[in-house]
């Protein structure tokens, strides 16, 4: 219940930081003084694994005065923006079903039904982005050092809750294919092309972070 608690206090931080001022995006070549340039550096440097650096960069800089340090402080933060993005666009998503209900009985009721399975897969990478953060903080307290088994059940937990997210987000987006369509629908496909690059950038890092405890493993082996 505690990590729950503390999730949901969480991503209503995150959700306060993106407001359509702070998804402006950032100079990284004169950063805020207020900024630690060793985690402006770290940050560039950490985004370059990812697909969408660019991306990386403007969502995560934000997060350049909070002392991040490593990679696990650095997943930690990825996935909890993945989370929020995804929450705010399965409340978009949700405003615009109500405008879309009118079209459920119509001759043409198939963008309704679209929009719905779109909604539910977003909500499904909901679910499972809470899941991977609540996984990753149970991996966070098991130093590097002591790897075992359960380490890296721990790890490919985490991987399959994001990569299933990421594949759920990937759904919604194929179901938009970019052509030919109104600015509504342009507007949800950007929402979850958006939410489908975040959510692999995140992958990408944490990826990155489960390294440190595969090396170690490694090493153990006889």
């Amino acid at each position: 219940m505690a990590q729950l608690i503390n999730l949901t206090l969480l991503t209503m931080l995150l959700l306060s930081l993106f407001s359509i001022e702070a998804l402006a995006k950032p100079s990284l070549e004169r950063p805020h003084p207020r900024y630690n340039p060793q985690t402006v550096a770290y940050i560039k440097a950490s985004c370059k694994s990812t697909l969408y650096p660019d991306l990386c960069l403007r969502y995560l800089y934000k997060f350049a005065n909070s002392g991040i340090q490593g990679p696990e402080q650095l997943t930690h933060v990825a996935l909890s923006v993945s989370l929020s993005r995804t929450l705010q666009t399965r409340d978009y998503l949700q405003q615009v079903a109500k405008q879309f209900e009118a079209l459920k009985n119509s001759n043409n009721p198939r963008d309704y039904f679209v929009l719905q399975d779109c909604l539910n897969q977003i909500g499904d990478s909901v679910d499972e982005l809470g899941h991977s953060i609540r996984e990753l903080e149970r991996l966070n307290k098991i130093p590097s050092t002591s790897i075992n088994d359960d380490v890296l059940w721990h790890i490919s937990n985490v991987e399959t809750w994001v990569s299933t997210a990421l594949t759920d987000a990937s759904t919604c987006v194929d179901y938009f294919p970019g052509h030919r369509m109104s600015k509504m629908k342009a507007a949800i496909r950007g929402q979850v092309l958006n939410v489908q690059q975040i959510t692999s950038n995140a992958l990408a890092l944490f990826h990155r972070y489960a390294t440190m405890y595969r090396a170690a493993a490694a090493t153990k082996k006889p």
